[in-house]
């Protein structure tokens, strides 16, 4: 890939943050996704790039842009594939809560695992812990080996855990542990990358949530050095079958790094939609706006985080082509 698409990439997330943005605690998460699908889309087709949407808004009967096999970019540049949640979030963004993002990964044609939409077990560290945990072990093992590797004790970790009734037993366990808890209502690509930033006060993510998400997430912690173990959790003969329809035959299968993020490059970008522990939201005053987005990239280790200030007058569209 060149290393000028990482910028080109940030106009794209900046592109869907602005036009959602408008939608926060406006309780319409539909209208808020379609918005930042929509000019998402229409950036795309300005980046020089021959690209394949392969995580995406479903597939092509299922959603009418940003669909699994869509092609993306105006035909020029490197070969690669796509994944895309133009709205990391939308019930966030619906009640004005934190840690929305437009976010998107790019990856070398072939090298991302194609992620059926359906729950994965997930287990993310930053890059001080790799190699220390397995998803499989005892919470306690995991939260000591955390612990131990970050030179903290068990009780200073902060564990970000979905809200939901499914995890009562591990809120349960993590809690014995002596670990703090951050439960999330929902969006957990945004959790999945502060574990790898110190400043976020984020240790480990645990539990499960989107496959789809657990790739974009696993993209984002490449770049960071970070780790992201998945499985997939099938709840129904047809997700089992679905699974075999893209390739993964084994549905108990440990994804790995390696597994859900090939090769020796990708390319992370994201922009707060909502305010977050990483990213500040969008902010609106007359036709001014105001942006911050990060961009990363696997091969350089290169991170950037770039304050962006848009004039909502000279770009109505979001876009303005060549």
């Amino acid at each position: 890939m060149e290393r000028s698409l990482s910028m080109e990439l940030v106009r794209v997330t900046e592109a869907a943050a602005l036009a959602c943005g408008r939608w926060m605690g406006r309780d319409n998460k539909e209208e808020a996704d379609r918005a930042a699908t929509e000019a998402m889309r229409d950036v795309f087709d300005t980046i020089p790039m021959k690209g394949t949407v392969v995580i995406g808004e479903g597939e092509m009967d299922e959603a009418p842009m940003l669909y699994i096999g869509e092609k993306l970019g105006n035909g020029y540049g490197p070969r690669v594939d796509v994944a895309v949640d133009p709205l990391e979030g939308t019930n966030i963004v619906a009640s004005g809560q934190w840690n929305a993002l437009a976010v998107l990964a790019v990856a070398d044609h072939g090298q991302f695992l194609h992620a059926p939409d359906m729950y994965m077990n997930k287990l993310a560290i930053g890059p001080e812990a790799v190699g220390n945990v397995d998803i499989d072990a005892p919470v306690i093992d995991n939260l000591k080996a955390v612990a131990r590797a970050k030179n903290k004790d068990v009780e200073d970790l902060v564990v970000v855990i979905l809200n939901r009734e499914r995890h009562e037993k591990l809120i349960h366990d993590v809690r014995q542990a002596g670990a703090r808890i951050k439960l999330l209502q929902d969006g957990d690509v945004a959790a999945a990358v502060n574990t790898a930033f110190d400043d976020t006060g984020v240790d480990l993510l645990m539990g499960s949530g989107g496959a789809p998400e657990g790739v974009i997430a696993a993209a984002g912690l490449k770049c960071l050095g970070g780790e992201l173990q998945g499985r997939l959790l099938p709840q129904s003969d047809e997700e089992i079958r679905r699974c075999a329809n893209m390739g993964i035959a084994d549905v108990n299968k440990l994804f790995r790094m390696e597994d859900l993020v090939g090769g020796d490059d990708c390319i992370f970008a994201a922009t707060g939609v909502t305010d977050g522990e990483l990213l500040t939201g969008v902010r609106y005053k007359g036709t001014k706006a105001m942006t911050q987005s990060i961009v990363m990239r696997a091969k350089s280790g290169t991170v950037r985080f770039v304050d962006g200030t848009h004039s909502m007058k000279k770009k109505p569209q979001l876009v303005i082509r060549p």
